[in-house]
């Protein structure tokens, strides 16, 4: 009898289990076609709250992405990765603004008009505007822990729920190191870790 009721409630745990991997999955889903609608709003110059109904929910985000590892092509995974990687080990206010360069380069003069397009720009000669996208190291997440924050940030960024830390930044760099280009742009705001600028003028570099 015992045996029984053992393959019976491992049964009942495999089916349990399939049960949430596939809510997860359609989390994932729902949330990866709520930002495309998104980023295509902002990229056209929309502003104002994300409508409660059209917004990412905390376990929508994340169920996209779990293990860090998949492919960057929607815009939760392509943003929540640049947070992290550029700003894993910062404060959140570092993680937002990062968060927020993104979101103002989206459709700009310059830029293209998708997060994941942002992200990746300048791959094809070698001179991406975020680092770690052409750094040749593994882009695989660490440490889920603060990944999970990143995918935070992230929905909070596409549902247009942030404050623009950077007053409307689209460069940053590391206290660390002082550009050639950072003498010639307008210093915007800065966090622990980070300046922002964006040009004087509206000349792009």
């Amino acid at each position: 009898m015992r045996l029984v009721w053992a393959a019976i409630g491992l049964a009942a745990a495999l089916v349990g289990g399939q049960v949430m991997a596939a809510e997860a999955e359609r989390k994932a889903e729902v949330a990866v076609d709520k930002a495309e609608v998104l980023e295509q709003q902002a990229a056209t110059g929309g502003s104002g709250s994300t409508p409660r109904g059209e917004a990412i929910t905390r376990s929508e985000a994340q169920a996209v992405d779990p293990a860090g590892a998949q492919p960057l092509d929607d815009a939760i995974t392509c943003l929540a990765r640049t947070i992290y990687w550029e700003a894993k080990g910062a404060a959140a206010s570092d993680m937002e603004a990062v968060a927020n360069v993104v979101m103002n380069r989206l459709g700009r003069d310059g830029f293209a008009d998708t997060v994941c397009g942002v992200v990746k720009q300048g791959s094809e000669r070698r001179a991406c505007q975020f680092s770690w996208w052409c750094d040749g190291r593994p882009d695989q997440v660490k440490e889920d822990a603060r990944y999970e924050i990143a995918k935070e940030v992230a929905r909070k960024a596409l549902n247009r729920q942030l404050r623009d830390r950077t007053r409307g930044a689209l460069y940053f760099h590391d206290r660390n190191v002082s550009p050639k280009w950072s003498a010639v742009y307008l210093r915007t705001a800065e966090t622990g870790r980070f300046l922002f600028y964006k040009p004087r003028g509206g000349a792009l570099r």
